[in-house]
This record gives structure tokens, C-alpha cells and sequence, in this order.
């Protein structure tokens, strides 16, 4: 059954005083209460009957189906409630439970005075003696109280030494050893002596004249109502309960009551001024069995005997001895001829008769109602419907009202156990009291015909009998009821039609046991109209509200108006109506703040302290933490707390609350989840509520809150009222760059008396050790963004992959790779994985951005980052944040191992705030506005809720982040060259050194790796990328950036490339001076590996050193012209020795000009200092030259000519990505020009394969270097004296004498002929070719094939005379005969080989001639012409190639003609057919013969 003191039938409950008493402690007590409170309803049944005749007027034997009600309250009643006695009965308590906690008994003296009763041997009999004792105190203190008792909770007998317990004691064993019904068997037991003794209570009514009506002055003094609950004096004679014997136990003066309140024990509740719980006197006295004249066995009839009943005495003195008998005297002093009437007779026909019977009805109406108490229901009806009569026919309407109420809850309680019962007629309307009407009740078309007739009967007329009581109550007359009564009666009625309307308004089991026992239906009404059901909502609302108490302060006290305003709001809130139930919630809230407020000026008066100082700080600490030890009250007294109260007065309302769940009675701190899930949860519901309701409304019950919490005081209630007062004002949305409205909708003064108050009230509570107590932060957006600083350049880890380390798939280091292959360390690394990755050990800096939109600073006390995965640890902070802006502060954080980690949030905590996770919200976020409303009530919030977001997604952002192990930190510790800065000659070679430092203390570096940059890199990358460059200028760039790199690491160990932790390495470096080299970059980059590099898993990071050089480059010696000059003479042999071909088969050889030509170079000397120069060419031939500042020296010494197999060869590519197998020139050039550039490129490759030049300075600083050639460029005159022909021609003529003479020797062996043959080439002059005229003589033209095909030549002869002019030349057909043709074809010729030619000439003149020679290709060589032959020509074709197969000068016959040479011959042009000339012509000298 619910302890609800609202329920209808709580006028059928008895209240109990529970009291602590001895050495308690708070939970224990409230444990025992609980116990108590299982069994709190006793049936008849199981009550045993007092065996007293004169103590049988409520036995239980009479009504055995009926129960007994118990109120437990652990606290005094008020004054206002114990004055509305005896016109309500059950607001007194009628019995006094006194418990003890057994397992104190042997721990401490509950006193320590010695027992009155003699020696007690143990501990535990001595405190059993002190708690007698003190029961004795307690039936001095209270007693007006039936029956006193004390229970001894968890006693635990022992077998050795049996503990006496003296009566009005019981013990009860611990749960463990107690049985089902041992504290139903206590609770039967006490209802018994409480049953007995109402019976004495019953007796002083009945002999009562008059009963004062409550609010009424009293008509007699000493017969009113109001009295003093608790004696102010010491007599226990005027005690009702009489029970027990005289006892012969005196108390020593030490254990008086004091009045004061500070000598109040802190176990027992702290007594109400006005009503004393100690004694003035406690001088022992004998205690009668029965109270002197009672009344029971000759009632008074007079004033006297009246008087006398009441224990007056004649003597005024003697009057502070006695107590009042009766609960309706007044407890003063009264002479004792005092308010005498000479008036005799009470009977009929007296003038007095009305009055005899009022009282008389009166009284028959408190029968009842204690009738009513004791569980007689049958005889409280009885009683009551007489009284009801009477007070009806004499218009006694508030009584008559009250026996109609307490006829009510007897009809109820009855219908509860299943007593059929017959509606009285006095409870019928006036105009339906035939008995026909009471028995048909309703038809069966009205109601059920499963319920019973007289619950339907009951169900019929109850509505409006409730009606009719309220108006006897607001009936005005002379007697008007309180409002205290009369709100409660109305609240209790409506209490009990919300049951029968969650019923679905039939009276049947359900409804009645939720009347009786408080058990609501679970499932909660909703917003829809119940229109079928009977009495309807709007029914009971409107006459719930009748209860409102009047905003008179003097006519309740603040703590009935309270009382009031939560039973409606209690019974409001079960029709399902929230929004009035928040109504009255308000008036609550505003009801209670002046009252706490007065309550703590007097408090605070009392004390001589500041009223604002914190009264109840204390009680908090102890451990109230629901709002209970503000309000002085128990934790049991409240079913949820303060907090609970208030958070659904702001749910209500729609208040934007940091967490809308209710917290239970627990006083443990609610669990707060601060996850990403939890946070966008949160703020999609603090979203949802912003929508709902009025802004300015939910201000104003914020402010109240804050007021109420204020008024306690309760420091939670300041801190968390406050801080949803700033959400709830708040925007609720994360701003972005278009600038949503986020401004706060309260004023800038108001916000800062919000945070100033958070702070303040934070404070003290830190002061009084409540460290627990925190405001929870008002902006679920305040961290907006947390970004990665970068590393510093050479703190950076780079990664790489595993195939690129050297070592792993190549034997090779950084150096040494090919330029124009992938260089990963050279490369930009990867921005987004590089600020992803920190080292272990190492501090990172993180950017974080906050925002406040609010007008106020906030001050964060703390914030570090949050991290998951790998061990990391942050850096705190404090800051403060203007107002609305958007702030950016600076963390550190360092990894502790390594491991991938992930930053989602920082942990903030803002001063007066509890410590929290932030998540990161980066994208600017505000919810959608619903611009229709589909829903009303409580019911649309809660339906948002439950709904899918309808709003943007909330993404909240996270960094991951890689931590890597300890890596070294190396840095460039010194360098040979002065400030990095080198001056150097083009062409020149310079050594410097650099020393490394490793600074980390416990890491080495054992991975170097060398990179470099120079300003040359860059325009020749942008040169080799153009689209127009022809193929001889990338060649060129490409070989300049292969092998004329700028910066090189000179060779060494690989084993030196090791730095140990704190040591140091030096390492030498190579610089190159060029053109355009004006700054230089070595890139150094290290690492720790630990392992080979063959055993690296996927990945490793390197870090960067780099040191920047600053280069000055002057010219040294540079090629201002060139030119090549055929040599037309022989070269004399000086000068082949001077230029050191100083071996005498080389000069002879090289003596030839056909196979050298003359190089010409101009030299100048751009540097100011003498200059030798040093010219190299094949074969040994060195020249040297001198030459002055500033000069410019011709130089020219012959050099070899060259010979190419294939001229037209495809140039080149030395980048790897670019040698394909056939690339067509971008250019749009013709074939001719195509050759040309062809034959240039590799005429000067080959040329400058034999030539090289030094330089040297001869005054100065020492220097070297080389000269660059590259520059030279060969013109197609150039080419020619250079070349050496494909075809070589070589004409001679011969007297006949000699020829006969070589035809002799013709049997010598080949090499005697080749030499004979060389000779003869050197000796091919003009004295040589000396002929006579008329004489036979032979022209020998010798053809030579060098290339590696075989050609078809026919060769052409052309003499002329020497010295004449073209057209005169050529007329020699009268001056030179000849045999033969002049052309002819000749056989195919090999490939390497030669044919010689004779033709028989006569010199008819004297003279000179000349004789050139032209060979021309018959006809094109293609591989299918070495097999395929025309016409009779095939055979000796046949011969012809097997002969040059044997001689192994023709080519293998290859594969058809394929789509390349297809191609070749469109940048070329097609094969034609080819001319050769001989470079000199035949000089022949024809003279007359001596």
C-alpha cells in the first residue's frame, strides 16, 4: 500500500510516532522504519482481543474482515494539522514506536548515569535498564499518545546470559534469524494495546458535552479543539495509557528535558518550538492504572464533574502538576467554579436542546471515525450514519460533511474486501431517497452487469455525494472549515474519482484497490480526449482546482500550502494533464522560495549569523544529496528529492537540460557519458526541446529553479539551474562561416550574474570539501577544430616504402643512382601522411579552436587533449575565451609508444564546471525549423524524440595520428667551408667536409642517405619536359644532369655511415663548377632501423638535415671559336713530334692527311691569372698553351678524322624513360635536315670522344680544371673535313714497266701485298705519277667498301687538264687516250671489302693532268637481293655473295621489312641511291722521256 497521506481513505489510517531512540545510526533507522512499514496494514483477523471487560469496545473479535491502517512518521505533525483534532481524528498520532539498534547494546553506554535500579552486570542489560528509562521519558513527553513501545531491532539473545526485558520493550531478531511473521506478530501486538486503549479515548468523547468545530473559537474554554499535543509538565497521572502497573522506578534529575534545541539529541528529529519534547519537572511519581475519573463508569454531568475529568485542581499551583485527559482540553489552568452555567438539565424540552444535540451528534461522528480507525468499519457506518443524521437535521454542515466523507471511505473500504453493503439514504441527493431507488440502483443498460449492485449503485451516486460534501464544507455559516481540511478533502476526492476514471470509471476490484492501496495503473494517460468515460477529466480538473489554496498568507502556512499545491499537482499529473500540473508545479516552486527564504532569515537570526551565509552546507556534505537535508528533512520522507521535483517542472516546460533523464532517491552522482554517441544524443534532444514551448516561459521557471535552490540553499540546484538557464538562452547551434545568428537571447548582464554566480557557488563548495558539486558546461559546440602543427623540417619523419631502400632490391646507395630514375627522398613528401606522424618521445603541437557564443568570458581552467590507442599524454592549459568569438590556443602532446592513436576531443574544464569530454564538431551545424507542427503537448516532445533526427547529420571530426618509434635527431654540427659559401671556377673540381651530430642521447642513426639539389636542376627538368627541344638537346641535358652532376658524396665505406647516440661523423663531398650553378642543397636524410633493411617490414621513415651552400662560379677558360680544316698536304713530321707522337710508326702512319684534319679553337682566359691550357687528342697528341688574363689564344693541332658506320643513326636517350624503340621528332623538319642533324650529333660525339682540355693557373691560388668542349657545334663544311667517306676512292697512274713489275710479285703473300699497297698510297705524288708521252701507262683506281653492307657501284673516271679552265679542262680528247670506257659497272662489292680497277691510258701530249673518280650505287642492297637475282645474272650473283660469305663480309640475311623501317624511311626519306667522290684528284705529270 502507498504511504501516500493524499489517498481517500487516509482518514481510516492510524498514525505512529516512530522515534530513534539510545545509540542509532541514520541508515539503520531507516532500514527498521522500512521493515516496519511491509506489515503497516494489520487485519483483525490476526489481533488479539484484550481480556479487559472494560477494554472491549473496538475488540477485533467483532469485525474480524476488517484492517487497521498505519501511518508511520517519523516526525511530529504540525501545529496547523494536530489543531484540525478532533474534527479530524487521524492527524494525531495514536501510538509511539521507540526503536534501538540491538548491535549498539554491547558497543557503547547509551547513558552514563548509573541504572536507578541497581548494578547491572553487562553492557547490554544496562542499556536495556537506560532505554526503559528513556521510555519512561517519552510517555512523560508525549502523553496524549495511546500506547508507547519500544522495538530492539536485530537483538541477538544470549543462551549464557539471559538479558531481562521489562515491559513495553520487544526485541526482534536480525532478518536472517526473523521469521515471515515476526514483524507482523510485533505490529498485531501493538494494534492490540492501541485498540484497547481507544477504548479510554472513546470514553472521554462520549463524555463530552461540546466539541469545538476546527478554525472556530472555543465556546467553553477547556473544551475546545486546540491543545497542546506534547505536556509541559512532568505528572504522569493524566496519562490515557493504562496498560501497565504502577512502577517503582525513580529517575534522577539528570535526565530532564531541556527545551532548548540544542540540547535536542541529533538522533532524535529536532522538536518544534512550540512543542516541547522535554519536561519541565521529571520528579517520579506512581502512575494509576486507570486515569482519575475518567468518565468511563459515571460520565460527568455537570460543569464540575467536567471539570474534574479534566484533572483541575482548586489550587492554581497545583494546576502545573495535571494533564489533560482528553485531546480537547486546553491543557491551561481553569479555577475551578470557572465558566459555570446555571443551567439544569439536558432533556427534552431545555433551552439548550440544539446545542445538547450537536454535541451529542458531534460525538457519535468521532465514535465512528475512531470505529473507523480500528478497523470496525460496519460499526463505524452504524455510528456515522446516525451522526450524519442528526447533524443534517440541526444543519450542522461541516460535521455533516464529515460523516458523509467517512461513510464514503467505510462504503469503500467494505466494497474492498467484498462486504455487500446498501447505500445509506442519508447519502442520497433529497430527491431520490425512496427505497425502491436505492435498491433497483441503475438500470443494466447504465452498467456492467458483471459488477455488483452495490458497487454500481455506490459508482451512481458518487460523484455527486462528493459534490454535496464539498459544498457543506465551502458552505458559509457560522462554523467555516480551514482551507488546510478543505484542500485536502477536495484533493482526496479527486484523488479517488482519478481512480475510478483510470478505470474506465467502473467501480469494481481494480478500482477499489487502487483507492485503498495507492496502486496506479502503469500505463500513463495521453493527451486524448476520454469521452465516453465517466466522471470525465474536465469533471475532476475543475474540481481539483476548488483545492487551490488563496494567495492570503495568513491563512496557511507556507508549509500546508505546499502540502496542497503537490497533491494537485500528484493527481493532475496521474490524469495525464503535465501542462497544468506544471501550472501548479510553478506555484509551488514560488510558494516554497518565500518560505525557505523566511525559514533561513530566522534560522540565521537565531544562530546570529548572516542570513546568506550557507546554513545547510553541511547537511549536504553529510550526504543528503537530493534536496533532502535542505528541507531538515529524512531521506525516507521523499520519494524522489528536490531534484527530481524541479527537473520535471523544468521537463515539463521544455528547459534545455543538459541530461532530461529523472534521478532516483540514490545519493550517488549520476553516471554522465561524454561519448560521441552520448553528445550528439544530447544535442538532438536539447535541440527537440528548444522547438517546444515558449522561450520566455521556460526563463522564467529557470530563474524560479534558481531562486528555489538559492533559498535552500542547495549548491547542486545553483550550479545546474544556472548552467540550463545559459543552454536554454543559448542558440544551440555551432556557427560557420555565413554566420548564423548564435547570440544568446538573455541579456549580457544576466549572463554574467549566471557565471559569476556558477563560480561563487563553486567555490564555497570546493571550501567546504564538497569537491563532487560542478555546473555542467552550457556549449556542447565549444570545441571546434584540433589541428596538427607541422613538424620543424628536420624533426619531419618522411615515409617510405621498403623497395625503395638501398640494399634491398639493388646494391647501391642514394648516390650512386641513375639521375633520371625515381628518387623517393628527393621527392615532396606526402603532406597528408606526414602530419599524420609523430615520433615517440617527442612533443607535438596541436592547434585547438574554441568557441563561445555567449557575451561572456570563459574561463577554462584546464583542457588537454583527448586521446585513443597508443599511450599518449597531453599538456594542460588555461585560458579564457573573449566573448562571441572564436579562439585558437596552443597544446602539446607527446606519444609514449608506438602505435597508431586517434585525437577526438579534448577534456575541458571550465571553472565551475565539471570536468568533461568535448567531441570535435568542425562543419558548422544548426538544426532544421519543423514549419509544420504535427503534435501538441508533452506527447510531441517526447515524439520528436523517439523519432529519426530530422535536422543535418552531426559528424564529429577526429585526427588519426601514427606514432613511430624513438628516432635520432641529427643536425650539422660544422663544415670545412666558410659560412656554406664556395667561390669556384667553371670547370674546376672542389673537396670540402661536413660533420654530422646525432643529439638524441639514446637513439643512433644507422640509415644515411644522401640527396642533392643544386640552381642547374631546375631549368634543365624544365628543359628535357619541353615538347620542342630536338633529340640532340635533351641528349645534351640529359648527359650534362647524368655526368656533370654539381654535388657529389666522394666514395666511402658504407660501414662509416653510422652515427652513434651523441656522437659525431664527417663526410666529404665534391662540388663541380659549371654555368648557372649559383646555390647547392645536400640532402642528408637518416633514420634508426634497428634491423637490415632486407628484414623491414613495409614501411620505414627517414628524417631531413639539409645544408644549404651558396655558390660563386667565374668563368676560367672559355671556347670563344672553333673550326675544322681539311688538310690538304702532308703534315711534316716536327710537328707530329712536337705534338708527342713521337713513335715512328705512329708519325709515319699519322703522317697521312687523309686521315687527320686540323682542329681549330680560340681560347680565352677569363680569370686574372695566368692560364696553361692542355689539349688532348687520340693517338697521344698533347698540345699545350699558354695564355695572359684576358687573352684570347689560337690553337690548332690536328686531330684524327672519323669514321661512322651508320651516320643516321638515332640519337640517343639517356633517361631510361625515354629509350624506346622508335620516337618521332616532334619537329616538323625534312628528311635532309633530319640526316644533317643526325650526322653533326654523332661526328661530334665521335670527335669528342678523342679530344679533352685541361686548365691550370699558373699564378695565385692553385686551381684546375677541365675545359668544356661540349660547346662545340660542327657545320655541315665542318662535317665533311672531319669525315671519312663510306666508300673510299683511291686513283693512281703507273707506267707499264711497273706494272709488269707488280704483276710478278703478284704470287707474294696478302700482307706483303697490303703493305706494298700502303706504300704505294704514300707514295701517291707528283713525282710518283710521273708518265712519258706516247708511252703506255695504266690508271689503277682502287674502290673501298667500308660499310657493312655490300653496294653495287659503277665507277666513273673523269681526267682533265690541269690548270685550265672548266670548259677547256674538259677537252682532252686530242691530248689523253684511254682504253676502254671511262664507266663502268663493277660487281657487287662486300661489305669491308675493296675492288681494284685498271684502264690503260697513252699520254698523247706533254703536260698535266688530272684524274677524279666517282663511284655511284647501280642500283639499292636489300637483303632479298643476296637470294634473289635477275635474269642470266642469278649464278654469278650466287658466286659473287658465296665468295663474300667466305671472305665473311656480307651480312646474315635478315627478316622482312618491318613497320620501323617503314617509319625510318618517313623521317629520313627513302633510300636513294648514293655518290661518292674522291676527296683528291690524280695529279699526273706527262713529260717527254730524256
Amino acid at each position: 500500500m502507498s504511504l501516500d497521506f493524499m489517498l481517500p481513505v487516509a482518514p481510516a489510517r492510524v498514525r505512529a510516532l516512530v522515534l530513534p531512540i539510545g545509540q542509532i545510526k541514520q541508515d539503520r533507522f531507516s532500514s527498521f522504519v522500512e521493515r516496519l512499514n511491509e506489515e503497516h496494514v494489520v487485519y483483525l483477523r490476526d489481533i488479539s482481543a484484550d481480556g479487559r471487560p472494560n477494554r472491549n469496545m473496538f475488540s477485533p473479535l467483532a469485525f474480524p474482515d476488517g484492517a487497521m491502517f498505519y501511518d508511520l512518521l517519523t516526525h511530529v505533525p504540525p501545529p496547523s494539522h494536530l489543531a484540525l483534532a478532533p474534527f479530524e481524528l487521524f492527524r494525531e498520532p495514536l501510538a509511539l514506536i521507540a526503536i534501538a539498534d540491538g548491535h549498539e547494546l554491547e558497543n557503547v553506554a547509551f547513558s552514563k548515569r548509573q541504572s536507578a535500579n541497581g548494578y547491572a552486570p553487562t553492557m547490554a542489560e544496562r542499556n536495556v535498564r537506560t532505554l526503559y528509562q528513556e521510555l519512561e521519558e517519552l510517555r512523560d513527553t508525549y502523553p496524549n499518545v495511546l500506547t508507547h513501545q519500544v522495538l530492539i531491532f536485530d537483538f541477538e539473545a544470549h543462551t549464557d546470559n539471559t538479558i531481562p526485558i521489562p515491559e513495553g520493550i520487544k526485541t526482534i531478531p536480525p532478518v536472517e534469524n526473523s521469521k515471515r511473521t515476526t514483524i507482523k506478530t510485533i505490529m498485531c501486538d501493538i494494534s492490540s494495546l492501541l485498540l484497547a486503549e481507544m477504548t479510554t479515548l472513546a470514553k472521554s468523547f462520549e463524555g463530552m458535552t461540546s466539541i469545538d468545530s476546527p478554525g472556530q473559537a472555543p465556546t467553553r474554554p477547556g473544551l475546545n479543539g486546540t491543545f497542546s499535543w506534547t505536556s509541559d509538565d512532568a505528572n504522569p497521572a493524566g496519562r490515557r495509557n493504562s496498560q501497565y502497573a504502577v512502577s517503582t522506578v525513580t529517575r534522577s534529575a539528570s535526565t530532564s528535558g531541556a527545551p532548548d534545541r540544542s540540547q535536542a539529541r541529533m538522533s532524535m528529529p529536532v522538536p518544534f518550538k512550540s512543542l516541547p519534547f522535554g519536561s519541565g519537572n521529571s520528579t517520579p511519581s506512581a502512575r494509576p492504572t486507570t486515569p482519575v475519573r475518567s468518565g468511563l463508569s459515571n460520565p460527568p454531568t455537570t460543569f464540575e464533574d467536567i471539570a474534574s475529568a479534566n484533572g483541575s485542581s482548586t489550587d492554581v499551583a497545583s494546576s502545573e502538576q495535571g494533564a489533560t485527559s482528553r485531546p480537547g482540553s486546553a491543557g491551561g489552568v481553569r479555577a475551578p467554579n470557572q465558566d459555570k452555567m446555571s443551567i439544569q438539565g439536558f432533556g427534552p424540552g431545555g433551552l439548550n436542546e440544539r446545542w445538547r444535540n450537536k454535541g451529542r451528534g458531534r460525538v457519535t461522528i468521532l465514535v465512528g471515525s475512531l470505529y473507523l480507525q480500528a478497523g470496525r468499519w460496519t460499526d463505524a457506518l452504524k455510528e456515522l450514519i446516525e451522526g450524519a443524521s442528526i447533524a443534517k437535521s440541526i444543519n450542522d454542515h461541516l460535521w455533516h460533511g464529515k460523516a458523509l466523507e467517512l461513510i464514503t471511505i467505510c462504503l469503500l473500504l467494505l466494497g474492498w474486501i467484498g462486504v455487500e453493503f446498501q447505500v445509506p439514504t442519508v447519502c442520497l441527493p433529497a430527491n431520490d431517497k425512496s427505497i425502491s431507488s436505492i435498491s433497483k440502483g441503475p438500470t443494466a443498460e447504465e452498467g456492467d452487469t458483471d459488477q455488483p449492485k452495490h458497487l454500481r449503485s455506490l459508482q451512481t451516486i458518487l460523484p455527486d455525494l462528493l459534490e454535496r460534501i464539498i459544498g457543506l464544507y465551502s458552505r458559509i455559516s457560522g462554523e467555516q472549515l480551514p482551507p488546510l481540511p478543505l484542500s485536502e478533502s477536495v484533493i482526496r476526492f479527486c484523488s479517488l474519482l482519478t481512480a475510478l476514471h483510470l478505470c474506465e470509471g467502473k467501480l469494481d476490484k481494480t478500482s477499489l484497490e487502487s483507492i485503498v492501496s495507492g496502486k496506479w495503473p502503469t500505463k500513463p494517460l495521453n493527451t486524448s480526449p476520454r469521452l465516453t468515460i465517466s466522471p470525465p477529466r474536465s469533471q475532476i480538473a475543475t474540481l481539483l482546482f476548488k483545492a487551490f489554496p488563496s494567495s492570503a498568507p495568513e491563512l496557511l502556512t507556507t508549509v500546508d500550502r505546499a502540502i496542497i499545491l503537490s497533491g494537485i499537482a500528484s493527481v493532475l499529473g496521474s490524469l495525464g494533464l503535465h501542462r497544468k500540473k506544471a501550472l501548479v508545479m510553478r506555484e509551488l516552486v514560488s510558494v516554497l522560495i518565500g518560505g525557505l527564504v523566511e525559514a533561513r532569515t530566522r534560522g540565521a537570526a537565531e544562530v546570529g549569523i548572516h542570513p546568506a551565509a550557507g546554513l545547510v552546507a553541511l547537511n549536504t556534505a553529510n550526504g543528503h544529496g537530493n534536496g533532502a537535508g535542505a528541507l531538515e528533512l529524512g531521506e525516507g520522507d521523499i520519494e524522489h528529492g528536490i531534484d527530481a521535483f524541479l527537473g520535471l517542472l523544468c521537463k515539463t516546460y521544455g528547459v534545455v537540460s543538459f541530461d532530461d533523464a529523472v534521478r532516483g532517491p540514490s545519493d550517488e552522482p549520476h553516471p554522465v557519458s561524454d561519448t560521441d554517441a552520448s553528445v550528439i544524443s544530447r544535442i538532438q534532444s536539447q535541440s527537440s526541446a528548444r522547438q517546444f514551448g515558449i522561450n520566455n516561459v521556460k526563463l522564467n521557471i529557470l530563474r524560479a529553479c534558481i531562486n528555489f535552490s538559492e533559498a535552500l540553499p542547495d549548491f547542486h540546484g545553483v550550479l545546474k539551474y544556472s548552467s540550463d538557464l545559459l543552454r536554454t538562452a543559448g542558440s544551440g547551434v555551432a556557427p560557420g562561416p555565413r554566420r548564423e545568428d548564435a547570440a544568446s537571447i538573455i541579456t549580457r548582464d544576466e549572463q554574467v550574474r549566471l557565471a559569476t554566480n556558477i563560480s561563487k557557488t563553486s567555490s564555497l563548495s570546493q571550501r567546504l570539501g564538497l569537491g563532487h558539486l560542478a555546473a555542467e558546461y552550457w556549449d556542447e559546440f565549444l570545441v571546434r577544430g584540433i589541428t596538427l602543427d607541422p613538424l620543424p623540417p628536420t624533426r619531419t619523419p618522411i615515409p617510405h616504402s621498403k623497395n625503395v631502400l638501398p640494399g634491398v632490391t639493388a646494391a647501391r646507395t642514394s648516390q650512386d643512382v641513375n639521375p633520371f630514375i625515381y628518387n623517393p627522398f628527393i621527392r615532396a613528401a606526402d603532406k597528408a601522411a606526414v602530419e599524420r606522424t609523430l615520433v615517440s618521445g617527442e612533443a607535438a603541437t596541436f592547434r585547438v579552436t574554441l568557441q563561445n557564443p555567449y557575451e561572456i568570458d570563459v574561463d577554462i581552467e584546464s583542457i588537454k587533449l583527448d586521446a585513443e590507442g597508443a599511450d599518449f599524454e597531453s599538456s594542460i592549459t588555461s585560458t579564457i575565451i573573449g566573448p562571441y568569438r572564436t579562439q585558437m590556443l596552443k597544446l602539446s602532446g607527446t606519444p609514449k609508444a608506438e602505435g597508431s592513436l586517434k585525437i577526438t576531443g579534448a577534456i575541458v574544464k571550465v571553472r565551475g564546471c565539471r570536468e568533461r569530454r568535448f567531441p570535435i564538431f568542425p562543419q558548422p551545424w544548426a538544426p532544421d525549423t519543423e514549419t509544420k507542427i504535427k503534435g501538441i503537448g508533452l506527447a510531441a516532445l517526447e515524439q520528436n524524440k523517439n523519432l529519426p533526427f530530422p535536422g543535418p547529420p552531426l559528424k564529429p571530426d577526429s585526427i588519426g595520428l601514427s606514432a613511430i618509434s624513438a628516432q635520432p635527431v641529427v643536425v650539422i654540427k660544422s663544415t670545412s667551408l666558410f659560412q656554406s659559401s664556395v667561390m669556384i671556377l667553371e670547370g674546376e673540381r672542389q673537396i670540402f667536409s661536413v660533420t654530422l651530430q646525432n643529439l638524441s642521447p639514446s637513439t643512433p642513426a644507422d640509415l644515411l642517405l644522401f640527396s642533392f639539389q643544386d640552381s642547374t636542376l631546375g631549368p634543365l627538368q624544365t628543359a628535357l619536359t619541353s615538347r620542342d627541344a630536338t633529340p640532340a638537346e635533351l641528349y645534351e641535358y640529359e648527359l650534362i644532369l647524368a655526368r656533370k652532376q654539381a654535388l657529389r658524396l666522394r666514395k666511402m665505406d658504407d660501414s662509416k655511415r653510422y652515427i652513434a647516440p651523441g656522437g659525431t661523423a664527417t663526410f666529404e663531398f665534391e662540388i663541380l663548377g659549371k654555368p648557372g650553378l649559383t646555390n647547392g642543397t645536400i640532402q642528408v636524410d637518416y633514420a634508426y632501423l634497428g634491423v637490415p633493411p632486407a628484414e623491414i617490414k613495409e614501411k620505414f621513415y627517414t628524417r631531413q638535415v639539409c645544408l644549404d651552400l651558396t655558390i660563386t662560379v667565374n668563368a676560367s677558360v672559355e671556347l670563344a671559336r672553333m673550326d675544322v680544316l681539311p688538310i690538304q698536304g702532308e703534315v711534316p713530321k716536327p710537328i707530329w713530334s712536337r705534338l708527342g707522337a713521337k713513335d715512328k710508326d705512329v708519325v709515319e702512319e699519322t703522317s697521312l692527311s687523309e686521315d687527320h684534319c686540323l682542329l681549330l679553337l680560340d681560347l680565352r682566359n677569363a680569370w686574372p691569372s695566368d692560364m696553361q691550357v692542355r689539349l688532348k687528342a687520340d693517338d697521344d697528341i698533347m698540345i699545350q698553351e699558354h695564355i695572359l688574363p684576358g687573352n684570347t689564344n689560337r690553337v690548332v693541332f690536328p686531330v684524327p678524322r672519323v669514321f661512322l658506320d651508320d651516320p643516321h643513326a638515332s640519337i640517343p636517350a639517356l633517361n631510361p624513360s625515354r629509350q624506346r624503340q622508335f620516337v618521332v621528332s616532334s619537329s616538323k623538319i625534312t628528311p635532309e635536315i633530319e640526316r644533317g642533324n643526325r650526322e653533326a650529333f654523332w661526328y661530334r660525339e665521335k670527335m669528342l670522344e678523342k679530344l679533352s682540355g685541361s686548365w691550370k693557373t699558373l699564378s695565385g691560388p692553385a686551381r684546375e680544371g677541365s675545359i668544356e668542349l661540349r660547346g662545340i657545334r660542327l657545320a655541315p663544311r665542318m662535317i665533311e673535313a672531319i669525315k671519312i667517306d663510306e666508300v673510299g676512292i683511291e686513283v693512281s697512274v703507273e707506267n707499264f714497266v711497273r706494272v709488269v713489275d707488280d704483276n710478278s710479285d703478284s704470287e707474294s703473300s696478302p700482307q706483303q701485298r697490303q703493305q706494298q699497297q700502303q706504300k704505294k698510297k704514300g707514295s701517291n705524288t707528283h713525282s710518283n705519277n710521273a708518265v712519258f708521252v706516247d708511252e703506255f701507262a695504266q690508271v689503277r683506281v682502287v674502290v673501298t667498301n667500308r660499310t657493312r653492307e655490300p653496294i653495287f657501284p659503277t665507277l666513273r673516271l673523269m681526267p682533265s687538264l690541269r690548270h685550265r679552265p672548266l670548259n677547256v679542262a674538259l677537252d682532252f680528247t686530242r691530248k689523253f687516250a684511254w682504253n676502254g670506257t671511262l664507266q663502268q659497272v663493277l660487281p657487287r662489292l662486300g661489305a669491308r671489302s675493296s675492288a681494284e680497277v685498271a684502264l690503260g691510258a697513252v699520254p698523247l701530249c706533254r703536260g698535266e693532268f688530272e684524274i677524279s673518280a666517282s663511284v655511284e650505287e647501280t642500283r639499292l642492297w636489300t637483303p632479298s637481293s643476296s637470294s634473289t637475282a635477275a635474269g642470266g645474272n642469278k649464278d654469278k650473283d650466287k658466286d659473287d655473295g658465296d665468295d663474300d660469305q667466305d671472305d665473311g663480309a656480307a651480312p646474315p640475311t635478315r627478316r622482312e621489312r618491318s613497320e620501323t623501317e617503314i617509319m625510318m624511311d618517313a623521317v629520313l626519306g627513302a633510300k636513294e641511291r648514293r655518290i661518292w667522290h674522291s676527296r683528291r684528284p690524280c695529279f699526273v705529270s706527262v713529260r717527254d722521256r730524256a
